[in-house]
C-alpha cells in the first residue's frame, strides 16, 4: 500500500490538476448554472461514477505494463509528461470563450448519464492516470493494482469534494459565470501553468517505476 507521505504528496497534486478546469467541470458549472445547484451536484455523481471506470482500467493497465515492460512504463510516463506540457502551453496561447453557455435543462436521469460519459471520455483524467499516477507506485510496497486502486480512490474522494464546490458556487454566481471570456482568460492561464508544472514534476519525478 502506499506510505502516508506518498499519499500526502499524492493528493496535492491531485488537488492541483481537479482544480483545473477541464470538461468535467466546464459539464458542471454549465449544468448548475442553467439548472442549479442540484443539477450540479447530481452532475458530480455522475462524473465520479465514471471516474470508477478510469481507476479499474489503470489498476490492470499500469500492472499489465509494469509486468511486461519496465522501458515501455518509463516511455508512458515521458509521453504522459510531454502531452501535459502540450496542453499547458495550448492553454497559455487559446483564448477563452466562456465559463459557461447556456443550455436546454434535462432531467436528472440525463444530468447523471451525461456526466458519467464526460468523464469517461475525460482525457484530462485518463492521462492523469497514464501519466502522473505511475510517479506514486512502488512495486516492493505490493500489487500494483491495490497501490492504484487506492490511489484511484482518493482521486475520485477530492474530485467529488472539489467538483461539488465548483457546483455550489457556480450555482450561486450564475449571473457573473454567463458568457464570461475575462474570467475564462484568467482561468485558462492558471490552467496552463498547473499543466506545464505537472508535466515538468513527472518528467524529472525519475526513471521509472521505482523498485
Amino acid at each position: 500500500m502506499p506510505t502516508l507521505p506518498t499519499l500526502a504528496v499524492f493528493s496535492i497534486a491531485t488537488l492541483a490538476l481537479l482544480l483545473v478546469p477541464g470538461p468535467a467541470v466546464v459539464y458542471i458549472v454549465t449544468r448548475s448554472v442553467a439548472q442549479g445547484r442540484t443539477a450540479g451536484i447530481i452532475s458530480v455523481a455522475g462524473i465520479h461514477v465514471g471516474s470508477l471506470v478510469h481507476v479499474v482500467a489503470a489498476a490492470l493497465g499500469l500492472s499489465a505494463l509494469l509486468a511486461a515492460s519496465a522501458t515501455a512504463f518509463t516511455v508512458v510516463k515521458y509521453a504522459g509528461a510531454a502531452y501535459l506540457v502540450y496542453l499547458g502551453v495550448r492553454k497559455l496561447m487559446t483564448p477563452g470563450d466562456g465559463l459557461a453557455k447556456e443550455v436546454e435543462a434535462v432531467s436528472r436521469q440525463r444530468l447523471f448519464g451525461e456526466g458519467f460519459v464526460v468523464n469517461v471520455l475525460n482525457p484530462k483524467t485518463a492521462i492523469f492516470f497514464l501519466a502522473f499516477l505511475p510517479q506514486f507506485v512502488d512495486p516492493s510496497l505490493g500489487p500494483v493494482a491495490a497501490q492504484v486502486a487506492v490511489l484511484g480512490l482518493v482521486w475520485t474522494v477530492l474530485g467529488m469534494a472539489s467538483d461539488g464546490t465548483y457546483a455550489v458556487l457556480s450555482a450561486a454566481l450564475a449571473a457573473r459565470l454567463r458568457r464570461s471570456p475575462v474570467a475564462a482568460r484568467r482561468v485558462d492561464v492558471a490552467s496552463g501553468l498547473v499543466y506545464i508544472g505537472l508535466g515538468t514534476a513527472a518528467a524529472l519525478a525519475g526513471d521509472g517505476p521505482r523498485k
